[in-house]
């Protein structure tokens, strides 16, 4: 009888599915978090590269207003000190912004902005996940009006 009730615990053990549940989110959940992690990082750095375009599009907008090349930069530097604190993830500290007119003199103006992005929230989510670079970097061309 003894050896019977023992028997039974140990096979009804076995297939007994009461923990599966328990089983099934220990195994997933850190694959759930890691996929959660990694989207909330690249979402933050796709919105910070974002906004580093649109400030490099807007400052070669807001420069055509310049007749002179020395006017045009001095336009687009003053747009970025007024207006780069108002995109999303940026901080106006850490942008560089290079406008010129184009060196091939083909009647267009350039704006290259790097941003340093190193202080993103990103960074220390996930050490293990593959991350793009800390530096963002993106060009804008817009042709001088009238030519």
């Amino acid at each position: 009888m003894f050896t019977q009730l023992r028997l039974n615990r140990v096979f009804g053990f076995a297939v007994s599915t009461r923990g599966a549940t328990a089983v099934e989110f220990a195994v997933l959940m850190p694959v759930y978090l890691l996929l959660l992690l990694g989207m909330t990082a690249y979402g933050i750095y796709f919105g910070a590269s974002h906004s580093v375009q649109q400030i490099s599009a807007d400052t070669a907008r807001a420069a055509l207003a310049g007749i002179t090349a020395e006017e045009r930069k001095a336009l687009a530097l003053d747009f970025v000190d007024r207006h780069a604190s108002g995109y999303l993830f940026i901080d106006r500290a850490k942008l560089t912004i290079e406008a010129a007119d184009s060196q091939q003199g083909n009647g267009q103006f350039n704006v290259t902005v790097r941003y340093d992005a190193s202080e993103l929230p990103i960074w220390n989510l996930v050490d293990r996940l593959a991350m793009p670079s800390q530096t963002i970097l993106r060009r804008s061309t817009i042709r001088i009006g009238g030519i």
